[in-house]
């Protein structure tokens, strides 16, 4: 039997998700002024981020630990919706596996590789030989806003989740109803049948 939206799985996968997304939002400060801003940021802004990063990057490794195992809450959640799956589940739960690995995918490629940039503080326009090459790799300003712009790109698909899991929800409820007057229906017509055969 498929697992309902109301599940324990559903709670597997709609909390790592907020979880993520107040993590990205503490980085929003940092991410505005480089993205949206029409002001250009000052030089310290970068400095500012870049202090961010290391001390992000510097912390215990029960900090990561917790963060990995929230990750693969999510992924559980998810796999255990999508086991025997009906309908319902092979599309809003298969939507969402897909932009969860695609959210994965983008910490992996770009914030982890990111923060450990920032860490050596040596970025690859700085260990380029030659002029030519210095133009074809990124600075360090170009680096963290490839890192703000992967925070923005992972926080609209873990918005597409929310979305995705709140749509199955309310498609659940929807059908849940239809079934419910369905049988409301039958039941007057049985009760008004039985009652014409008595007559």
């Amino acid at each position: 039997m498929a697992f309902k939206s109301g599940s324990f799985a559903t709670f597997l996968i709609v909390c790592p998700t907020c979880f993520f997304l107040g993590i990205i939002f503490s980085m929003f400060p940092y991410d505005y002024p480089i993205l949206w801003s029409t002001i250009t940021t000052p030089p310290s802004h970068y400095d500012y981020l870049e202090a961010h990063l290391r001390f992000l990057h510097a912390s215990p490794p029960l900090i990561p630990r917790i963060l990995h195992i929230v990750i693969f809450l999510g992924l559980a959640g998810l796999i255990t919706k999508l086991y025997k799956p009906s309908e319902s589940n092979m599309l809003f739960d298969g939507a969402s596996l897909v932009l969860y690995m695609c959210g994965v995918t983008v910490y992996i490629a770009n914030i982890v590789k990111g923060l450990r940039l920032a860490s050596a503080g040596q970025y690859g326009s700085q260990l380029a030989s030659t002029p030519e090459e210095r133009d074809q790799i990124l600075g360090r300003e170009d680096s963290l806003k490839v890192l703000s712009a992967s925070n923005t790109i992972l926080a609209l698909v873990l918005v597409g989740i929310l979305v995705l899991q709140a749509g199955q929800w309310y498609a659940e409820r929807k059908d849940a109803q239809e079934i419910e007057n369905l049988n409301k229906g039958d039941e007057s017509s049985k009760k008004s049948a039985s009652h014409k055969k008595k007559n």
